[in-house]
């Protein structure tokens, strides 16, 4: 192979892995366009459910060459399985059903928005695709957290079994 192509192939396997490595967990109130919100504690996220509109967004540019970046200062490339919300914690790991066609997914939240007025969350083309929703630009979805934090700092809500 040459070294060009084996360069290429690297960065290409690398630009596609999904993003995580965030230290810890982002739960700082912030401002918006005049409106303060305040993300949720760790514990509150957990287990948390919640439904509403969903839209899907694309931060990237020209085939991923320019990328944006996340909240969390990670890429955004189109065919990650990532997501927006306006008060959860970040990272989580979250599920996502469409209500008009039963799909779900798995996706990561690792950026803030949408903060257009009605609407819940904002996934990656990838996901918004897998929701079987990417061409109609809007649906209703249910979304549950999985887990918050990546890593060490990983944390999933317990479960109680009774018998």
């Amino acid at each position: 192979m040459k070294p060009g192509l084996a360069l290429l192939a690297c960065w290409f396997a690398a630009s596609c892995a999904r993003p995580s490595g965030y230290d810890g967990y982002m739960t700082r109130g912030y401002t918006v366009r005049g409106q303060s919100y305040q993300p949720m504690s760790v514990e509150q996220a957990l287990g948390h459910q919640e439904t509403g509109i969903c839209s899907w967004y694309n931060e990237s540019k020209w085939f991923g060459l320019k990328r944006g970046n996340t909240s969390l200062g990670e890429k955004v490339m189109p065919w990650h399985l990532t997501g927006a919300h306006k008060t959860l914690p970040l990272p989580c790991l979250i599920k996502v059903t469409n209500l008009e066609n039963g799909k779900s997914v798995k996706l990561r939240i690792n950026d803030r928005g949408p903060f257009i007025p009605g609407r819940h969350l904002d996934v990656t083309p990838r996901a918004a695709e897998k929701l079987g929703f990417k061409h109609k630009g809007l649906t209703t979805t249910r979304l549950k957290v999985l887990s918050v934090g990546d890593g060490s700092y990983k944390r999933k809500q317990r479960r109680w079994w009774f018998f």
